[in-house]
């Protein structure tokens, strides 16, 4: 039977923690979430396992990145099965803090990034998400201090503007980011996907197909605006309601016009029913 992964709620308790598992200069890798595992996210622990002896899990619906009308009270927590699943990979720790434990009163000092947070995708439709990310990764990179954070692919502009804070802060901490997992039919996993009834999770890899063609059709030579609003039509008929359909600078994030602008990332945001799901891949 696979131990129990410790698990700790305060601040006080994690230093503790984080010092007796860097006794003998072990190296640690954090994987922060927000709960409601799903094989991607082990993937990010099977990653870190690969790059430090230590391997900490961070579980916390981070309040700050919700606006009011989004879902953060309905938004799955499973944290016995959580718990489970960390134990049985042999994660060394849990961070599991309160909200209180992470914004305590008096809390009042955020981090307002630029660069690919300001690129016209995620934040033209969640204004406030990145500036709530930063905050909480900030928070989980002085908490933890690790030598390696991991990060998936799946949420491409969060990586992005992850790794410009983390350089600009000169913050002692590699983010990597790690590949998409995908179900079999290409939809990327995410905690979200449990919210699609069967006929809406039946037309949900519509996402990857578009990105698919569309990615093979630009690699082709057609230009990258006709691609893009065939791509976009595409969508539409699925039945969703577009957020949109992107190719950009796969680091700065800035616009593109042709595949000679460097390497490429196509980058998708869509609704079907009241679900929002979010998918990229390189060109």
């Amino acid at each position: 039977m696979a131990r129990r992964t410790p698990v700790v709620r305060t601040v006080l308790a994690l230093r503790q923690a984080i010092a007796a598992l860097r006794r003998g200069g072990n190296k640690i890798a954090l994987v922060p979430t927000m709960g409601a595992l799903h094989d991607g996210h082990l993937s990010l622990v099977r990653e870190a396992e690969k790059r430090a002896k230590r391997v900490v899990v961070s579980i916390f619906v981070n309040p700050t990145q919700f606006a009011p009308t989004e879902d953060f009270s309905s938004y799955p927590r499973t944290f016995r099965s959580d718990l489970a699943a960390l134990s049985a990979l042999g994660t060394d720790l849990v961070w599991a803090p309160t909200a209180a434990v992470m914004y305590p009163d008096g809390f009042s000092t955020t981090i307002a990034p630029a660069g690919p947070a300001a690129a016209g995708l995620e934040d033209k439709f969640r204004p406030h998400f990145f500036g709530g990310v930063a905050t909480v990764v900030a928070k989980l990179f002085t908490q933890v201090q690790p030598d390696f954070a991991m990060f998936g692919e799946k949420d491409y502009q969060q990586l992005k503007v992850v790794s410009q804070m983390a350089r600009d802060l000169d913050l002692p901490v590699k983010v990597v980011g790690v590949p998409t997992v995908r179900e079999k039919d290409g939809l990327a996993m995410s905690s979200r996907n449990a919210y699609l009834s069967a006929e809406q999770r039946a037309v949900a890899p519509t996402l990857h197909r578009v990105l698919k063609s569309s990615a093979k059709r630009i690699k082709s030579g057609e230009p990258i605006g006709v691609v893009l609003e065939a791509g976009r039509a595409a969508v539409a008929q699925a039945g969703f309601a577009l957020d949109y359909l992107e190719a950009r600078h796969a680091e700065s994030l800035a616009p593109v016009t042709s595949i000679r602008d460097g390497r490429l990332r196509l980058l998708i945001a869509a609704k079907i029913g009241t679900t929002r799901l979010i998918d990229n891949i390189g060109v």
